[in-house]
């Protein structure tokens, strides 16, 4: 995870958005071309990762909607201290989390964990080397949101006992 990473939950939303949701955008806009290309050039090579393009295209429409949920209601109510009911909305990212989770698993299942044919050229090379990246980048968003972020905001109220 970046070493840089701030301590006020205001800050750390707005770290999260600039190296995260920014870089998450410009990263599929660059692989889901890659791995039709792949798909394509390569069709009926059984080391193809037939499906990923799917995989991909899903999780970006799904990564998109979950972003501009933080963007636009939760990150807003964190800079500003919290607000009634964000357990809600922070029980629903977690669950967009575990959903990112098992397309994870996918798309290393589909590549067989990013294991190169022999002999795969270099847009094969350069997609793996990019998902390798993207993924990594996936799972430190998760973490550092699921570990760091959200249990600032999660005991709102008072245990009943």
């Amino acid at each position: 995870m970046d070493q840089d990473v701030p301590d006020d939950p205001a800050d750390l939303t707005r770290f999260i958005e600039t190296r995260y949701h920014e870089t998450h955008r410009t990263q599929l806009a660059t692989l889901i071309p890659l791995a039709e290309k792949v798909q394509t050039v390569h069709y009926g090579d059984e080391k193809v990762p037939v499906g990923l393009v799917d995989v991909l295209e899903r999780l970006r429409g799904e990564m998109e909607v979950h972003m501009k949920k933080e963007e636009l209601i939760l990150f807003p109510a964190i800079r500003r201290g919290g607000m009634p009911g964000i357990a809600a909305p922070i029980a629903a990212m977690r669950a967009d989390h575990d959903d990112h989770g098992r397309d994870i698993a996918e798309i290393r299942r589909l590549t067989h964990d990013l294991a190169l044919p022999e002999g795969a050229c270099r847009s094969w090379a350069a997609l793996y080397d990019g998902l390798d990246t993207f993924l990594a980048d996936l799972q430190a968003y998760i973490r550092l949101e699921n570990d760091v972020l959200f249990p600032q905001f999660e005991c709102e109220a008072p245990a009943h006992g």
